[in-house]
């Protein structure tokens, strides 16, 4: 490594941008300068630091175990340095912006009223967009910017940022919840006690984003044998949920959608009679406009709506939760 005075300060910004984006060619467009500029730029960089900070991938430019501990204190860096020399604020009451968030019907149901009530409270100009989810794999919406956040529960990928994609984005734990099964008032199996054969023996309504008649229940009953009859396949919680109110199909559903949706008076919930993982909920977005003072304030109603679900349902709040988030990993 060479002497610092002689490091061109631009060689951090392609480094940070390189490492948010994952991608040399989305790199040099954030930074408004020609891929040959930024290849140029990653090459001295290179050169300056001794060593490779990145290599090839079919999928991009995946950092080296050196690039990811060098990032967090260069964004740092980067970060502290723009607030001193350009300070910028966002101002709800003046700032037009139309915040679109990705999230499903019962992630919808439970944080929008906390989101709009905010922004009415302090009159902000913003517009709020909800945005239909599909998938459980949020990352092209993102990357599309077809969505500032996501919200969800997405397994497919909290497994695929074991990888180097952990530097693209980051994630916040909304909540934990287990998943009941729930039934009409009145269902032949609501006076009984829900074994694993009436269970199966019954026909169930799933809900679905994808559309396909397979989920995570299906998988833990093949791990004891068993299957269900899925009769109906939904791709939205409150289609289930006006379903079983008016026939003797049995769904699953989020413990807290439940709760939240005042359903309990109106139907009946039991333990699922085998195990399953807790449905977790993230809020995910890019890296990149982790610093963005209109994302921030964005990211922080969405938690602060959660928070007043939390209290509203009288669940433990994360006193852990930060508007920053944490780098996923």
């Amino acid at each position: 490594m060479r002497s610092f005075r002689s490091l061109d300060l631009n060689l951090l910004r392609i480094f940070d941008a390189l490492m948010a984006e994952g991608s040399l060619t989305r790199a040099a467009e954030l930074l408004a300068i020609t891929q040959p500029a930024a290849s140029h730029a990653l090459k001295r960089l290179h050169d300056w630091v001794g060593e490779p900070l990145f290599r090839r991938t079919a999928s991009g430019m995946a950092p080296t175990p050196r690039a990811l501990a060098l990032w967090p204190q260069v964004r740092a860096a980067l970060q502290d340095l723009q607030q001193l020399l350009a300070p910028s604020g966002f101002d709800p009451r003046q700032a037009r912006a139309d915040f679109r968030v990705a999230m499903a019907d019962a992630a919808a149901a439970l944080l929008a009223p906390g989101i709009v009530a905010a922004l009415e409270q302090v009159q902000a100009a913003a517009d709020l967009r909800i945005l239909p989810l599909t998938t459980r794999d949020p990352r092209g919406l993102l990357h599309d910017d077809q969505a500032d956040l996501a919200v969800g529960h997405f397994p497919i990928l909290m497994s695929a940022l074991a990888g180097a994609e952990r530097a693209q984005l980051r994630q916040h734990r909304l909540h934990r919840t287990d998943h009941v099964c729930v039934m009409r008032r009145g269902h032949p199996l609501a006076a009984s006690e829900l074994t694993l054969d009436r269970y199966c023996e019954a026909h169930h309504v799933l809900v679905s984003l994808s559309g396909q008649a397979h989920a995570a229940v299906d998988e833990a009953l093949a791990l004891v044998g068993r299957r269900r009859r899925v009769l109906l396949t939904v791709n939205q919680y409150h289609t289930a949920r006006q379903v079983v109110l008016q026939t003797d199909l049995l769904t699953v559903l989020p413990a807290i959608f439940v709760q939240a949706a005042a359903l309990p008076g109106a139907v009946v919930t039991r333990r699922l009679p085998f195990e399953t993982t807790p449905l977790a909920v993230d809020m995910v977005w890019l890296a990149r406009r982790d610093a963005e003072p209109a994302h921030r304030w964005l990211r922080e109603q969405v938690l602060r709506a959660h928070e007043a679900l939390q209290a509203q349902l009288g669940l433990p709040s994360d006193a852990a939760a930060a508007a920053g988030g944490s780098p996923v990993a």
